[in-house]
């Protein structure tokens, strides 16, 4: 299809306005972490970096940030566990309930974060009568995490089919054998991509969070939204933000690179 020149204009004119819209309040995130004010009056009324060494010495941010980089590291080992074998299972056998169990398998990220946190703070007390803690925490994380690995390994066992499996099999290797040396090197980088992609998102998620952390637990998504409007706070909050942006950029990117045309993840 040709484009003219009118409508290549009117489509680099429309991704503009989108991309500004986007990006601009972010831009105005990073540039008041620099502002002397304690208020986020615009525009700055000065520069300072007194903010970001406030923001080292924070007691309390220090320890959110602590605690969302446990839970996101222990979502993210559970859900390359149960999201790899998840995958194999419906790429590689067919079964009755499969394509309802896929469905089950995808259905926790597409809820609404406060219909699965609800869902899981009544399952944690009424059900189980577990009370909410790390625990709780950890595993609410990796109800929506375990997707994305799924997804990403789901696509790249469809995408590289399963001939070289066989013929490894065929030729005597044993199947850990085969998993060990054909398998897994070719869904390594399917697997960092899932994990980092994991990690992101338990990371940033604050919804079912506060449905299921325990008294006391604080991830960084809830301290911020805890601090936001606290007046000794505000500044800090612009500085924790503007590392937050910076940070999510990287695992983002890199799961781009792994995955290659493999594709998954939070829509």
């Amino acid at each position: 299809m040709t484009l003219t020149s009118r409508t290549r204009k009117l489509l680099a004119l429309a991704v503009g306005i989108v991309l500004v819209f986007v990006y601009a309040p972010l831009a105005v995130v990073v540039i008041s972490s620099f502002n002397p004010s304690r208020s986020f009056g615009w525009p700055p009324s000065g520069f300072t970096l007194h903010w970001w060494s406030s923001a080292w010495s924070s007691g309390g941010a220090l320890d959110a940030v602590w605690v969302s980089v446990r839970v996101g590291l222990m979502a993210m080992a559970i859900a390359l566990v149960l999201g790899t074998l998840l995958a194999f299972a419906l790429s590689r056998y067919r079964f009755f309930g499969r394509n309802s169990l896929s469905l089950l398998v995808i259905l926790p990220i597409a809820l609404p974060g406060i219909v699965t946190g609800m869902a899981l703070k009544n399952a944690f007390q009424t059900l189980l009568h577990v009370d909410l803690g790390y625990f709780t925490l950890v595993v609410s994380h990796a109800t929506f995490c375990i997707v994305v690995v799924f997804n990403n390994v789901r696509a790249r066992l469809n995408q590289l089919g399963g001939s070289v499996e066989e013929a490894s099999l065929d030729l005597g290797a044993s199947r850990w054998t085969t998993f060990r040396l054909i398998t897994f090197p070719m869904l390594r980088s399917a697997l960092l991509a899932g994990g980092l992609l994991a990690f992101a998102l338990s990371f940033d998620e604050i919804i079912v969070t506060t449905f299921t952390a325990g008294p006391g637990i604080e991830t960084l998504p809830v301290w911020i939204n805890l601090n936001l409007f606290r007046p000794t706070q505000a500044p800090v909050v612009n500085v924790i933000g503007s590392c937050l942006i910076v940070a999510s950029i990287i695992p983002i990117y890199l799961s781009q690179k792994l995955a290659g045309d493999s594709t998954g993840g939070r829509v």
